[in-house]
């Protein structure tokens, strides 16, 4: 049986209690392995490690930190088809996904790494003679960086790339359900030469281990993706504390179909928007917005397209849904399809836990597609993570766009429409971090900031150069060559003494 450590300060070590926990496959049941299950010393261990570490870390050229990434991901490319198999098997979508998820993680790292040669700041010209104007990023310090399961590589990417390029140090926290995805991805750091100390690998809960993290003094910044209940107690004790955060939280994410729209790109974009990664993506279509003129048509096909999915492991290369990661969120998923169905909604597809065959062993849930869904419902404004999502007609631009603004999330949105300007007055009225055109609400690039509005996050952007915003501090230096004293926004024309 497969045993996975710690990794502190250059070695993989157990927890210090000698606990550990299990994992099992979502789709089969099968013992995948077992995690060391750690508490607050080893948090504390981690963090003196990274702390120990940092001074030198921040001192090694930022071009030297790229080519540690690099090499990590050229590892990654080397070894993508097994991560991505062993992703599948620890939370469970399809294959395809996975492959794409390490993907993500590749384009990543190797852009990151990139910007060990830029960490741009700026120059400016000064108001006065003689003197120079710079700015440049320095990095925080320790930081603690938490990260959820449904992309067990792709996100824990978007935090270790930039924190280590900017010359932090780090104590990773993952999600317990993909500890195993979290240990092959340090194991890359390590083969790849990374200094002891500068990356740490904490196993267990978020109750011990991350509320550990979240209160050391130490760690300069958290960075958390998840639930917004729980990333509203970080926000809370990390402004007790005084120290940084950067929220990623929940999403309830809207695809608009109007009368024009390609009805078949449309329908492709909700399907795979609505039930890849089963749901559980954080930029999943959990409303689809309909113009009444098209709704009937894009029902009838919609019901037929969600009919045909297949459900089943997702290393099957027939598989179109994989499982739902855990036995609880099956049971969460569920309990809103009776709510749907308690408010008045009707269910178009699905609407059931699926036990037959071999599907009895794993925790699955068909996918559902809601009708007759008033935007006040709570399977219209909350999050469900799984795959279910609601229908909801409306006669013109302006109503589908206050329908898609009016949830208390910002993430995602999309709109598909054949007319530009119904295009650009979606862009313009559209209140969320990202936005599609003619495409589902899912597949964000690298290099552009990925976040959400209002109570999706606390203003902060992964990816992108705004990556680097969340890992640096800003230092303006000015440099006076003049010889004499000079002040800065005083009149010099007027200044009795010290400027003859």
């Amino acid at each position: 049986m497969a045993q996975f450590k710690n990794y502190i300060n250059g070695e993989w070590v157990d927890a210090q209690s000698g606990e550990e926990f299990e994992r099992r496959n979502p789709a089969t049941g099968e013992l995948i392995g077992t995690f060391a299950k750690s508490g607050s010393a080893d948090v504390d261990a981690a963090v003196a490690a990274a702390k120990a570490a940092f001074d030198r870390w921040r001192k090694t050229p930022a071009p030297k930190r790229g080519e540690i990434l690099f090499r990590v991901g050229q590892m990654l490319i080397e070894r993508k088809e097994q991560l991505a198999r062993e992703m599948t098997e620890e939370m469970g979508k399809v294959l395809a996904e996975t492959r794409g998820d390490v993907q993500e993680g590749i384009d990543m790292t190797f852009y990151m790494a990139g910007e060990g040669r830029r960490l741009w700041g700026q120059t400016t010209p000064s108001e006065l003679p003689s003197k120079w104007n710079m700015s440049v990023r320095k990095p925080l310090g320790v930081v603690g960086l938490i990260t959820p399961w449904n992309f067990p590589l792709a996100i824990p990417t978007w935090k270790i790339m930039p924190a280590l390029i900017c010359g932090n140090t780090v104590v990773f926290k993952p999600a317990s359900y993909t500890s195993r995805s979290a240990v092959r991805l340090v194991e890359l750091f390590e083969e790849a030469g990374l200094p002891p100390g500068v990356l740490n690998l904490v196993l267990g809960s978020g109750e011990t281990v991350g509320n550990a993290l979240v209160q050391h003094p130490d760690v300069a910044l958290i960075s958390f993706t998840g639930s917004n209940d729980v990333g509203q107690q970080v926000a809370v004790e990390c402004a007790r504390l005084g120290k940084r955060v950067s929220l990623e939280m929940g999403g309830k994410n809207a695809i608009i179909v109007m009368d024009d729209a390609d009805l078949k790109l449309a329908l492709d974009g909700i399907v795979w928007s609505a039930f890849g990664t089963s749901g559980q993506r954080c930029t999943a279509a959990s409303r689809v917005i309909v113009h009444e003129g098209v709704f009937r048509e894009l029902a009838d096909q919609l019901d037929a397209r969600v009919s045909a999915l297949r459900l089943g492991n997702g290393l099957d290369p027939q598989t179109d849904v994989g499982p739902v990661v855990s036995d609880s969120q099956l049971q969460r998923v569920h309990r809103y399809v009776e709510i749907g169905q308690q408010e008045g909604a009707e269910i178009l597809v699905g609407g059931k836990i699926a036990t037959q065959g071999e599907l009895a062993r794993g925790h699955f849930h068909e996918p559902t597609v809601f009708i007759n869904v008033r935007p006040d419902m709570r399977i219209a404004q909350e999050e469900i993570f799984g795959p279910v999502t609601a229908l909801i007609t409306v006669r013109s631009l302006e109503e589908a766009i206050q329908v898609c603004n009016g949830v208390r999330y910002g993430l995602s949105a999309s709109i598909y429409t054949r007319d530009i300007n119904k295009a650009f007055r979606a862009i313009e009225d559209v209140y969320t971090g990202i936005l599609y055109v003619n495409a589902g609400t899912i597949g964000a690039e690298v290099h552009l900031p990925f976040g959400g509005t209002k109570a999706t996050g606390n203003g902060h952007r992964e990816a992108g150069q705004a990556a680097l915003d969340v890992f640096s501090e800003w230092q303006s230096i000015y440099i006076d060559y003049s010889g004499r004293l000079q002040r800065a926004q005083i009149d010099v024309e007027h200044l009795p003494i010290g400027n003859d």
